[in-house]
């Protein structure tokens, strides 16, 4: 593959996530600790008037506003909407400063710790992954099933991307330890895409360990909708332990343990994160897979 010209650090996605919102001002005040050589670092601050707002978005969630057919749909109206057409003009393929790498940063209420999601299996988003594991070794890494190749989120408008997300951390929240992992985070890729540049790729492991989201799962709710239980207390803040048949997942509001039915062990991550009440969320379950790079 050709060099990597320009990388783009995204913070405030979500304006109520702190962390990546204050390092891209960080950088934005101290742009050369972002700076190397081989290409261009930019950042972004992708959500400012929700940020101002102190919310997650403003109408609709940015984060879900970057597929194709809404990217080119002029009656899409919302603040959300046009933001992500901005975006895409300045950092989309074809735009007038196309990113080739996006780092999505973001924070989460569920006990994710250092978790990188990567939106698919090319080879250049796995050997990065592997490096970051091999020097920051509590790193879990996510990646969907199946690659969607028209996703909507904002790092797929950009051929190579990733998203970090660290938590737990409550919304609208400053976490000083996470920010700090999040920096150097954030400093090894950037360090891994110069090597990379230069033809002296960093040295990786050739096996990759991965999670691998295979559904999404909601509470219990009635008729009306409304939630009927809540996150077992033996589940929760558990992100990545296994799940058993049989083991507990929800408990209802009278005291009655609902259990995990599925055949499989899964490993359940994004449990109980409070942005996902809204979508009908209530934890991805995954599995375990060794990836040989």
């Amino acid at each position: 593959m050709s060099k990597i010209s320009r990388v783009v650090v995204v913070g405030g996605t979500h304006g109520n996530e702190l962390n990546g919102i204050y390092l891209v001002k960080k950088y934005e005040r101290s742009p050369h600790l972002i700076a190397r050589s081989s290409f261009e670092s930019c950042t972004l601050l992708a959500s400012p008037r929700a940020h101002q707002l102190m919310k997650r978005y403003v109408d609709t969630d940015l984060n879900r506003c970057f597929r194709q057919q809404d990217l080119e749909n002029t009656s899409l109206s919302t603040y959300e909407a046009q933001r992500a057409k901005e975006i895409y003009r300045r950092f989309g393929s074809g735009g007038s400063q196309p990113a080739d790498l996006i780092v999505d940063l973001h924070t989460t209420t569920s006990n994710m710790g250092l978790t990188l999601i990567l939106p698919s299996k090319h080879l250049f988003n796995l050997q990065l992954a592997s490096y970051l594991t091999s020097i920051h070794p509590s790193i879990k890494v996510l990646c969907p099933l199946t690659q969607n190749l028209d996703a909507p989120y904002l790092n797929s408008i950009s051929q190579f991307g990733c998203v970090f997300e660290v938590g737990a951390v409550a919304q609208g929240v400053l976490d000083a330890a996470l920010f700090q992992q999040m920096e150097a985070l954030v400093h090894s890729i950037l360090d891994y895409v110069e090597a990379f540049n230069q033809g002296s790729p960093l040295s990786f492991k050739n096996t990759l360990h991965l999670y691998q989201t295979i559904q999404s799962v909601d509470y219990p709710r009635n008729e009306a909708g409304e939630i009927q239980a809540m996150i077992h207390p033996q589940l929760q803040f558990k992100d990545y332990n296994a799940l058993h048949t049989g083991d507990p997942i929800f408990l209802t509001f009278d005291g009655q343990t609902i259990v995990y039915e599925g055949e499989s062990t899964v490993f359940p991550v994004f449990i109980n994160e409070a942005a996902y009440y809204e979508k009908g969320i209530a934890m991805y379950l995954t599995e375990q897979h060794q990836c040989t790079i």
